[in-house]
C-alpha cells in the first residue's frame, strides 16, 4: 500500500521525503533497540570496520532504492515500481550466479530468460528501457545480496539502525539546505504535514520488523511467494486507482513476468519437496539402524 501513502506526501519532493524517512526511521529503530536492550549490538558493529563497510554499501543502495521508489510513486510511474519488484527475484538469481557462482536449475534458467525477454518487450513499448524498474530491481537485489553477508551476524532492526545512522548526516544537510531555501514542507501544512512526514519512520521500521519475524517462523519457499503480494497490489493500484495506461506491450510483458515467477515458484517448491523427502528418508534409515542395533 506504500504508493497510496507516498501519493499523500506529494506536497514534498522525493529528496525531502527520503531525508525525513531516514531520520524518523533512525529514531524509531533506536527506540526499539533501547526498549529491547539491544543497543549494544550497534556499538559492536561500529567497532568492526568490515561489517560497517558492508552496511555503508547497503545504506547507499537503500538510499537509491528509496529515492527511485518515492519518485515513481509521486510521478505516475507505479507500474514501473511494480515491475521492478516483480523482476527483483530474477535479479537476485542473476546476482547469485554472477557473484556467488550458484548453479541454476533448468526452470530457473527458463524463468530468468523469460524475465529478460519481458523487460525488452516492455522497454519497446516505452520507447526506452524501463529505467525506474531496473533501478529498483538491481538496487534492492544487490541490497539483498549484501544482507546475505551481514544478516548472518546483524539483526534486521540493528542493520537498519546503522544504515540510517550512516545516512543521517546527509539527511540533515539536505533538510538544512531545503529549509534555508524556504523549500521545507515539514510544517508547511501545519500539524498535518508534520505527522505525515514523521510517520515515514513507522512505515519503514514496522514492515521490516514484521518481515524479520516472519522469516524466522515460516518456510523460505512460502516467504518467497508471499513477496509477490506487494508488487501485485502495486499493479492493482497503478491500473485501478491511478489509471495508468496498459498498452498491449505492457500486458504481454507483465504476463511473461508472471509466467516466469510461476516457474520460479514451481522450481522452489519442487526443490523444497525433494529436500524434505531426502530428510525423511535419512531419518527413516537412521531410525531403522537404531532399531536394528537395539535388537542386536
Amino acid at each position: 500500500m506504500l504508493p497510496l501513502y507516498f501519493l499523500r506526501l506529494d506536497f514534498a519532493s522525493p529528496i525531502e521525503i527520503v531525508a525525513q524517512r531516514i531520520l524518523w526511521s533512525l529514531l524509531l529503530c533506536g527506540l526499539l533497540l533501547i526498549f529491547t536492550h539491544r543497543i549494544g549490538e550497534v556499538v559492536q558493529v561500529l567497532r568492526q570496520p568490515r561489517r560497517l563497510g558492508l552496511l555503508a554499501l547497503s545504506a547507499t543502495l537503500i538510499l537509491i532504492n528509496w529515492l527511485v521508489y518515492v519518485y515513481a510513486a509521486n510521478n505516475g510511474e507505479i507500474l514501473q515500481a511494480s515491475l521492478g519488484y516483480f523482476t527483483n527475484p530474477l535479479v537476485s538469481i542473476f546476482l547469485g550466479v554472477l557473484v556467488l557462482h550458484e548453479r541454476l536449475r533448468p526452470l530457473q534458467w527458463v524463468a530468468v530468460t523469460l524475465g529478460l525477454g519481458a523487460v525488452v518487450i516492455i522497454g519497446i513499448g516505452y520507447g526506452h528501457p524501463p529505467w525506474l524498474a531496473l533501478a529498483l530491481a538491481f538496487s534492492f537485489g544487490t541490497y539483498g545480496l549484501l544482507k546475505s553477508f551481514t544478516g548472518r551476524h546483524t539483526g534486521a532492526v540493528t542493520s537498519l539502525t546503522i544504515e540510517t545512522l550512516l545516512l543521517a548526516p546527509i539527511a540533515l544537510i539536505v533538510l538544512g539546505w531545503l529549509s534555508s531555501r524556504g523549500q521545507s514542507h515539514f510544517t508547511s501544512h501545519g500539524l498535518d504535514s508534520a505527522l505525515w512526514l514523521a510517520s515515514t519512520g513507522i512505515v519503514t521500521a514496522v514492515p521490516l520488523t514484521l518481515f524479520a519475524a516472519a522469516a524466522q517462523r515460516i518456510p523460505l519457499s512460502l516467504l518467497g511467494m508471499l513477496q509477490y503480494l506487494a508488487p501485485s497490489m502495486q499493479f492493482i493500484i497503478a491500473v485501478a486507482v491511478e489509471h495508468e495506461a496498459m498498452s498491449t506491450s505492457r500486458w504481454i510483458g507483465f504476463a511473461i513476468i508472471w509466467l516466469a515467477l510461476a516457474l520460479l515458484s514451481s522450481s522452489a517448491l519442487l526443490a523444497f519437496r525433494r529436500r524434505r523427502r531426502a530428510t525423511r528418508s535419512a531419518a527413516d534409515v537412521q531410525a531403522a539402524c537404531t532399531d536394528a542395533a537395539e535388537v542386536h
